[in-house]
């Protein structure tokens, strides 16, 4: 009899659990992190040529073991990811928004804490037009420098001051500050239910001062796309909102097909 009552003591204090989402934290709670490395890496590609996917930092295989991906090595299939950081606002985002729009064109943006402080309408924008929005954290920071908790409090914080600005979700995807990471900082926020994002298409285009200037970022797009590319451009860059409308109207003419990072699991 006392096992019985006692079984369904625990029963209901699992239901209650499974209900309040405390079930969750305590598998938070009960991974042993100190079993993955926290070595700091930094992201990086090495360029192919004949349109091959670049190398990286990680291998794609060992990203996959993260929920983290680079590029879409799954995918036979010409498509590409257009992916967008947002720290803060340089008068761009708009005009880019327009010139995806105008082409159906749904992409990802990262926001921070500046962004979504100071832009709650564009962020609304971007998802009313269909674009996943994800978590750049809340200040930026280098995430292998924070302890577990304080990794939690960056996303989590993030998570709560766009619901409070826009009265929507943030979209389960992140994109480590500085691209630095470690196989800690991966194991965490896969253990928060986020997918990590690096890229495979970059170029320098992140400072207002030092721009590349349209016909570069063109040009390296024609040189360097490929099969199940993801980007890193910056919403800053006047380079990257001149050239977009050029890219996409190339890219359409090659076969190319632009798909939401949420594709991506599937």
């Amino acid at each position: 009899m006392m096992r019985k009552i006692i079984g369904k003591f625990l029963s209901a204090l699992l239901t209650a659990a499974v209900l309040t989402g405390c079930v969750s934290n305590i598998a938070l709670a009960k991974t042993d992190y100190n079993k993955y490395s926290n070595t700091k890496k930094s992201w990086y590609i090495m360029r192919q040529d004949k349109h091959k996917p670049s190398g990286g930092a990680d291998s794609a295989k060992n990203l996959l073991k993260y929920n983290a991906y680079y590029y879409d090595s799954k995918s036979k299939d010409k498509v590409m990811y257009f992916a967008f950081d947002c720290g803060y606002e340089n008068g761009y985002t708009g005009k880019i928004l327009d010139v995806l729009k105008e082409h159906d064109v749904k992409a990802a943006f990262f926001v921070t804490k500046g962004f979504v402080d100071s832009n709650p309408k564009l962020c609304k924008r971007m998802k009313k037009e269909g674009h996943l929005v994800g978590n750049h954290t809340l200040n930026h920071p280098s995430l292998p420098s924070k302890s577990v908790k304080g990794i939690r409090k960056e996303v989590r914080g993030l998570e709560k001051l766009f619901k409070e600005k826009t009265g929507y979700e943030l979209d389960k995807f992140i994109r480590p500050p500085k691209g630095e990471f470690s196989s800690r900082v991966l194991k965490v926020l896969q253990k928060m239910g986020y997918t990590t994002i690096f890229w495979s298409i970059a170029y320098y285009d992140y400072d207002p001062a030092k721009q590349p200037g349209k016909n570069y970022v063109v040009e390296h797009f024609k040189k360097y796309y490929h099969k199940g590319a993801i980007t890193l451009t910056h919403n800053i860059s006047k380079s990257n909102t001149e050239a977009l409308g050029d890219i996409l109207t190339f890219l359409e003419g090659k076969g190319y097909r632009f798909a939401a990072l949420s594709e991506l699991s599937l």
